[in-house]
């Protein structure tokens, strides 16, 4: 193996392996301050390191603090100890894996070699996603069994049967995906979407499979356990279900297993729906073929962002029951927005100087790279704020309405949906 070979390796690992943990902050984060604004109300706004609270992002670490510093109890009833501790690790673990496929950039050439950008470098994209996801219900079943309590029990028999309710219609919106991209392959299926549909509508998955979406997305939520699917959990029925005995570092394995689950489940919402890395309209030949365009595309881009982000950092951190002079906030954003126009000198400097030495060859490809991998991470934030704006919106199911969503309408809307896109592409092709 190359130096090459090794540094693309550890790039993809690394990135597969930290930016899905290093987003639950994010998520976090986006969870209490989404709720806040849509209960109208402050979102956490306390906890801080010299006084800076950077929004409320400190709050993640002194909750981080208390849970690892908080005592693992493992309660005395607990026969079978091993199960009990595995559980919440398999739960954990499945959800950094199964991120693992997930191109986060089209294939990158260099040295006449094209390198896939994902965590495991292989072709069974979407089938890779499906085996292992369902193996994280195993943790929660296992959770529920190996507590000897009976809401702990009863929450692992609704995580058995809501996973059998969802992975089906799940299963059949993709397989009339596929019938329309013609392969498995994750790298080749955002590759697709890449394509104009009558010359200027992006051929996104949303376009050719509205109805497919829309059931993904749904069966996405149940299978992520979020609300209005959390009936494994269930509070006001069976107080906390599968995690009801698991406290300090254990509980948080759950609480932070749910986040990267979220994560994951977004990238591949992203990925199958909404043009995973593509940039609408600027394809990877493209980029690569004007690169001096883009380039300067960006640094025009660049400073408008940064005054729009400006603008939001002004209106949102303001206290309106403090004078301006004496109110934490507005100080604090004073330093926010000098970070962020110092940032933007620098990218833009950084441009210039881009464009001065040459903008052509591998340099060219590793910028066309970096911006689909931004474009990524810009989707799937969306689409984990999506799961925040659903959660602090729709109340919790009832179980049987739940059960009945799944069986009643998805399974039938997917049967169909499959028979539509076959009709469909017989007819076209």
């Amino acid at each position: 193996m190359s130096l090459l070979d090794t540094v693309i390796t550890i790039i993809r690992v690394l990135f597969a392996a930290f930016i899905p943990v290093c987003f639950l902050a994010v998520m976090v984060w986006m969870e209490r301050r989404g709720c806040g604004f849509i209960q109208d109300r402050s979102g956490p706004n306390r906890a801080n390191v010299f006084g800076f609270r950077l929004m409320g992002i400190v709050q993640n670490l002194a909750d981080g603090l208390k849970l690892a510093f908080k005592e693992d109890v493992i309660p005395a009833h607990i026969k079978y100890k091993f199960y009990y501790v595995l559980a919440p690790v398999i739960v954990f673990t499945i959800a950094i894996v199964s991120f693992a496929s997930v191109p986060f950039a089209d294939a990158l050439v260099l040295g006449g070699k094209s390198y896939l950008m994902q965590g495991i470098p292989t072709d069974l994209g979407i089938l890779w996603f499906m085996a292992i996801v369902g193996f994280a219900v195993y943790g929660i079943i296992l959770a529920g069994w190996s507590s000897h309590n009976k809401y702990g029990m009863l929450g692992g028999l609704r995580a058995a049967a809501q996973v059998i309710s969802y992975e089906i219609p799940l299963g059949l919106a993709l397989i009339s995906l596929l019938i329309v991209y013609g392969t498995v392959n994750l790298t080749g299926i955002v590759q697709y979407q890449g394509q104009l549909l009558f010359g200027f509508i992006p051929m996104w998955g949303v376009v050719l499979q509205p109805l497919g979406a829309i059931i993904f997305i749904v069966a996405a939520f149940a299978e992520a356990n979020r609300v209005p699917f959390d009936l494994v959990e269930g509070e006001s029925e069976i107080v906390a279900g599968f995690h009801i005995e698991y406290s300090g570092m254990k509980f948080a394995m759950f609480f932070m297993g749910e986040y990267v689950a979220m994560f994951t489940s977004s990238a591949i919402i992203v990925s199958l729906y909404f043009g995973g890395f593509q940039i609408p309209w600027l394809s990877t030949a493209f980029m690569v073929e004007h690169t001096r365009l883009v380039v300067i595309l960006l640094m025009i881009a660049l400073p408008l962002l940064a005054y729009l982000v400006v603008g939001w950092i002004r209106k949102n951190n303001r206290n309106r029951f403090l004078p301006r002079e004496s109110d934490p906030d507005v100080f604090e954003a004073t330093w926010y927005i000098r970070l962020l126009w110092a940032a933007v000198i620098l990218l833009e400097l950084v441009l210039l100087i881009f464009l001065i030495i040459g903008a052509g060859g591998a340099a060219a490809r590793i910028l066309a790279a970096c911006l689909q991998v931004a474009t990524f991470l810009v989707k799937v934030t969306f689409m984990c704020f999506v799961y925040v704006w659903v959660r602090w919106t729709l109340p919790r199911f009832r179980y049987d309405q739940l059960q009945r969503l799944g069986w009643q309408t998805l399974i039938p809307l997917s049967l169909l949906n499959i028979f539509i896109t076959g009709a469909i592409v017989v007819v076209l092709s």
